[in-house]
Formats: C-alpha cells, structure tokens, sequence
C-alpha cells in the first residue's frame, strides 16, 4: 500500500507517541520495582517512605506512592519558603536597614542623643557571604556617616532596634540541642553576622579540657562556660552548644577531636545587642566617645522606657535582592534566612509578625494556587528545623513543578545543590531523609521529584545510598 503524505505524518506521530508511552511506561514499571524493593529494606521496617515523580514538561505523575502521608520534611521545606517568597514578596524583594540619629547636635559637635540602627529582618546583615554585607564593611560605613553628620562625641548611647518583631525569637518546635549551635540561630528584626560566633580550641591531650584559644567576634559580655574535652583523632566534632534567646550564659559541652583544625560556631542570644555592642566599639576606636553603654529596642520596651524619636537619617543599608539570598539560602540551607523569609511573608502579607503567622500565610496561598489541603502543608517554620513539620510528597513536588513557569524560576534552578549528579535540594534531621529537584535523563525526559524517608533505622550514608539507587532510574 502507498501512503500519501498526510497518512505518513499520522503514522510517524502515532509511532512516537507509541514510543513515548512505551518509556513512561518503563520508567513507571522500573520505578515501581526499584522502590518497592527499597520499602522492603528492615530499616525502614517502622518507618515510612514517599516518592512522588512527576513528568516536568507536561505535569503528568510518572510515578507516586504514600505521596499523601505528611512527614517531617527537614531543610526539603526550603523548597517551599523559597518559591512562595520568590511569588509573594517578589525577586528584586529586598530589605532596609537604616541608622539615625536623635536629639540635637551641639555647635561643638556633642550629639545629645543616641544613635540607632533600626531592623527591617535582614537575614544577611553583616554576613561574610556578600561583599557589600561583611560587618566590617558595614561598621566603617556606619562611623563615616556619623562622622560626616559632624558628630565629635555621643551623650547618649547605640541602640539596636529589634522592635519590629518583638526582640529575638526562635520557632516553635525547635530543640534545646539546636537553638545553641549556629543552625538553630534564632530571628530577629535585627539580625547581625547570621547571629553566630565562633570559637576556636585548643587541642591537648586525651581527656583533657580544650581551651578556648579565640572568638570571631567579642563576646566578653556574655559568660561562656567550656567543659569541652579533647577527643580522640579521627572523632571530629562534637562541640554543642546550649543557650536561649537573651541567655547571658552558653555552656559548651561534648569533644573537639585532638587532630581537628575548625572553627565552632554557636548562636548568638540576642543579635541586636550583639550589632549594638560592636557598632558601640567601632564608634569609640574612631575617636568619638560614648557617655552610655549600648542597648536594644526590645530592651528599652522591656524597661518601660520611652523609645526616642528620629531627628535625622545617616544611612540606609539596602540588603541583597532576594534571589541572592535564596541562593545561599538553599545551596548552604541557612536556617535564619528561612525564618527571615517567613516572617516578611507574614508581615507582607498581613501586617503580622509571628513565624505562626507565617506558616498560616503560606498555607493559604497555596491552597489558593495550587487546591493544596493545608494538611498538606502543615509547618512550623519556614527552614525545616523543626521535627514537627509534616508536608506530603505530593504537595512539595507539585509547588516544585509551579515553579518551572514562573520568571524568577532560573534563578531558583540555580539555588540547588548537586547531589549524585541532580540538582535538588537535601534534608537531614533526626530520622528523616529528602531530596526533592529536577533531572533531565540521558533519553531527554525531564523529571521533578521528591522523596522523603522518615523514622529509618541505621545509618544516614546507607539511606542515602539506598535513596540514590531509587533516584538513579530517573537518569
């Protein structure tokens, strides 16, 4: 029989449609396989497993199983803080931080007031990641602005003003084991250095106590109180620190390896008193004294004291773009910027102010956009630190997917890590394992997916393995 040209076209598109299903089809059987014999493992016995695989260019389930169950989601809800920050609050979003001065300057000079820096929740002020943002930079740009409003000497003070989320707090849900330690620093309107210092020890003997050689930063206004031993080589880290929101004490307990060379970092109790306090020193080395000791906005509500009022603006410090901070935020999964994030949300889109707020926003934005049941989504904080978050594999791999057609989605490409090879997002907390991200397999197909493992038994290197072998069928 002789085809005519139409009939040829029809033939050869039925053959690749043919072809098409035939691999999908393949894909869905091999992933079928792969992951029941990966549920099989005894180490995940009492546990559970999620995969949800969808194809990227049209949006069809490739594959999904326990996809509705909601788990513990570890720094996977990264993901999610970061597209909805990236819809609502907008790429170019960014924050101000500003320094001012009240009273009166004197004809000699002598400022009768205080010098304030006022907090817009800038996760990034005073980070090392960016040029423009170092502490150093910051406080030398600060000095030359007080002393080219004529300022010669202060009677008064520096105030960190923190107020506009209530002084520094953490998450609900988040653990005495993490608030110490630089991971679990908490959020403020007035952030300073990704509020962490560092420490470093001296490494002896066996069992004997590691001294603490150094600071990155002054911290002789609070008490460190080191019972830290030296560890045997080859052991590593295992310095914890344990301190609250305005804890004048942090303990530091556990072992620093004898052949370990790292700095320790640990959270700052109150990072607005920390800038204050640093803004205070750099101030005085300039020549230009202090009469009174530095304090915060929180502080002065605190006392019942009556917040002075502006006389004239020295500075405004404007932050990175947001899709700056997402970079970091996702490729070094800092928790801060994550609880930074939730909170503009929260204020943004409200006028509130609480991490609850937050989490209460961005699950209605999703159910608005996406149908998503707020079971679904049910988060503590906006970084994944908490093991009380629980999101479903459907749901995060759908707003993975929401992303592709977005314009700031190329920028949110390039956040991800690489990890065995695919660009996705990791999480590792307790018990739980994630990955969730976009692959192009060696066929051309583009995959989104998302699985997570929850209350497994054994080691995370062998979870992960066995998480890879599941994923490597997408390649």
């Amino acid at each position: 029989m002789i085809m005519n040209t139409k009939q040829y076209v029809a033939l050869f598109c039925f053959s690749l449609l043919a072809i098409s299903t035939s691999l999908a089809q393949s894909i869905q059987q091999n992933l079928d396989k792969g992951f029941q014999s990966f549920l099989a493992q005894p180490s995940i016995k009492n546990g559970m497993a999620s995969l949800h695989v969808l194809d990227k260019s049209t949006g069809d389930i490739i594959f999904e199983k326990n996809s509705q169950i909601g788990l513990p989601t570890a720094s996977t809800l990264k993901v999610i803080t970061s597209i909805t920050g990236l819809d609502l609050l907008g790429a170019n979003y960014s924050y101000k931080t500003k320094l001012y001065y009240t009273g009166i300057i004197d004809s000699t000079g002598v400022l009768h007031g205080d010098i304030v820096v006022q907090g817009s929740g800038d996760p990034t002020l005073g980070s090392d990641r960016y040029e423009q943002t170092k502490g150093q930079v910051l406080l030398n740009k600060w000095v030359h602005a007080i002393q080219a409003a004529g300022i010669t000497a202060i009677d008064g003070r520096v105030i960190g003003d923190d107020r506009l989320y209530s002084g520094h707090d953490v998450p609900g849900g988040w653990t005495w084991n993490d608030m110490g330690n630089y991971y679990g620093a908490g959020i403020s309107a007035l952030n300073w250095q990704e509020n962490k210092a560092g420490i470093n020890f001296q490494t002896g003997s066996l069992n004997s106590a590691a001294a603490i050689t150094s600071t990155t930063s002054d911290l002789s206004y609070l008490q460190l109180v080191n019972t830290v031993k030296i560890g045997r080589s080859g052991t590593g880290d295992n310095v914890y620190a344990y301190s609250a929101p305005y804890s004048d004490k942090i303990y530091l307990r556990g072992t620093y390896a004898q052949d370990l060379k790292k700095t320790i970092e640990l959270s700052l109790p109150d990072p607005a008193f920390a800038l204050a306090y640093d803004l205070s020193k750099a101030i005085n080395a300039s020549g230009i004294i202090l009469s009174l000791p530095p304090t915060t906005g929180q502080r002065l509500v605190e006392q019942d004291s009556i917040f002075p009022s502006k006389t004239a603006e020295l500075d405004i410090h404007v932050s990175p773009n947001l899709t700056d901070i997402v970079y970091w935020f996702n490729q070094k999964s800092i928790n801060l910027y994550g609880e930074a994030i939730l909170r503009s949300i929260a204020y943004l889109s409200g006028g509130k102010t609480s991490t609850s707020d937050g989490a209460n926003y961005l699950q209605k934005f999703w159910q608005q956009k996406l149908q998503l049941a707020n079971s679904e989504l049910s988060t503590i904080d906006g970084s994944g630190l908490s093991p009380q978050n629980n999101v479903t594999t459907n749901a995060m791999n759908k707003i993975m997917q929401y992303a592709i057609k977005r314009p700031w989605y190329d920028a949110f490409l390039k956040s991800l890590p690489i990890y065995n090879g695919m660009t996705m997002k990791s999480g590792t907390i307790g018990g739980t394992l994630g990955y969730t991200g976009y692959h192009k397999a060696k066929d051309g197909k583009d995959y989104t997916f998302t699985i997570i493992v929850y209350n497994y038994t054994g080691s995370a290197s062998k979870m992960r393995q066995s998480m890879f072998t599941v994923l490597d069928i997408l390649k």
